[in-house]
Order: C-alpha cells, then structure tokens, then sequence
C-alpha cells in the first residue's frame, strides 16, 4: 500500500553533545540521516519523502542527496522552532489525502515490514502508531524520591513512524496550533481531536539516536545486519 512520508530533521540534538546536527553523525561512513532516506528510497510503497531541515543547513542537505542518490525527497521545507511546528510545514507540502508517515530523521533502523504493516492499519483506522511494551520497572519519581511504582502491564513506549491519513492528521495540528496546545508526539494530537490511534507492534531495533550511547547501540545493530546477511 502507497504512502508519503515526512521527516523532521531540523532539530540540533542538544543531548549528543556533538557541536552540530546529529544526523550529519557517521555511522560507518554514511550519515544518520542518509541511513533513515535510504530506507524509504528503496522501498517500492514510498511515493515521495519531504524533509524538513533548518535553512541554514539546506546547502549540506541537498549535497547529501545528490552524494547518495537520493531521488524521492520532494521538497526540503523549514523547520520551526519546536518539532511539532517542524511536521506541520511538512504535512502542508504532502499532495493527496493518503496515508502520510511522520519518521525521525535519527532512527535508520525501521523494518519495511513494520511500516506496511502500520500503512495498512492507519488506512482502515486513520491513525496507527508503532510500540513497544515497556520492559523495565517503571517508577514515579519527585525530587528524586520514589512516590509510586507503575503497573508496566499496560504500557507501550511509542516509536515513529506515526501514520495517519492526511485529512485527520492536518486537523489535529491545525487545532492543537488554535489551541496553543504542544504535544510530545503527533499522535498526541489526534487524540486531542478524539480520533482512535491503533497499536501496531514494533521492534526494539527501532532506535532514536539521542545521546552519545546511542552511536554505540547503532553501530552494534548495523554489525548484527552485515552479519545476517
């Protein structure tokens, strides 16, 4: 089943205390971000990617993808400045109301089979996110105090990518914007407007690269598939 995605990828990544946009990081020679497009580029259900950037780094973006032979980016479009504003100038360039994914730019590692499987979800529901069940202990904590510990049974931590059709996805940001309202995912958006998100079950390889330790976690999930290859 056909879709487009967006991909904000204007953020700095304060927390990898790298001195410049983490997806221009190398992991064996190629950067983060050339990983996540290469994953979408090479699947024949992708219609087109926009990638929303920070203008003063669209010089580097756009030799990035004539370097790696990127054809499906569609438009490099300015980011805002919080990530929710980021994918709201995306969504506006995305034509036809279909099934849109919003991804990080910072996690290469998304099966193929995860994203039809959530394509195909979102079409029927409107909105599907992919998780994962919590696997730790999960506590409450004030002033570094534990007030409470939290029944993990029913807790999923959220992955992107998000998907959802067009028409619902842009009413959620464009009542959330009325609203003043600022999200910690797309998703929470749409359950702002009332609508159903589905749960598609992801994988644990599906990581954000956030901080340095991440690059070790990366490196090591990129030697796993030379070797099962």
């Amino acid at each position: 089943m056909k879709y487009q995605v967006v991909i904000p990828a204007a953020g700095q990544g304060k927390r990898m205390n790298a001195g410049r946009n983490k997806q221009f990081i190398e992991l064996e020679s190629e950067p983060i971000i050339i990983h996540t497009l290469k994953v979408f580029e090479r699947d024949p259900n992708c219609n087109g990617i926009v990638l929303v950037i920070n203008e003063k780094e669209r010089g580097d973006f756009t030799a990035l993808l004539s370097e790696y032979g990127i054809k499906k980016v569609r438009k490099l479009v300015k980011g805002g400045v919080e990530r929710q504003y980021s994918v709201f100038n995306g969504l506006l360039e995305v034509k036809n109301d279909g099934v849109v994914l919003i991804h990080d730019g910072a996690r290469p590692f998304i099966r193929k089979e995860c994203i039809q499987k959530l394509v195909e979800i979102a079409a029927r529901d409107g909105a599907a996110v992919l998780a994962v069940p919590v696997k730790d202990t999960v506590k409450k904590v004030v002033d570094f105090s534990v007030i409470d510990t939290i029944d993990r049974s029913s807790l999923w931590a959220v992955q992107t990518p998000q998907a959802f059709r067009l028409s619902v996805v842009l009413e959620a940001h464009k009542k959330a914007k009325q609203n003043n309202f600022l999200g910690t995912d797309d998703a929470s958006l749409v359950e702002q407007i009332g609508h159903k998100i589905s749960v598609v079950q992801g994988d644990y390889f599906n990581i954000k690269i956030t901080t340095p330790e991440d690059l070790l976690f990366a490196e090591a999930i990129l030697k796993r598939e030379r070797e099962d290859v």
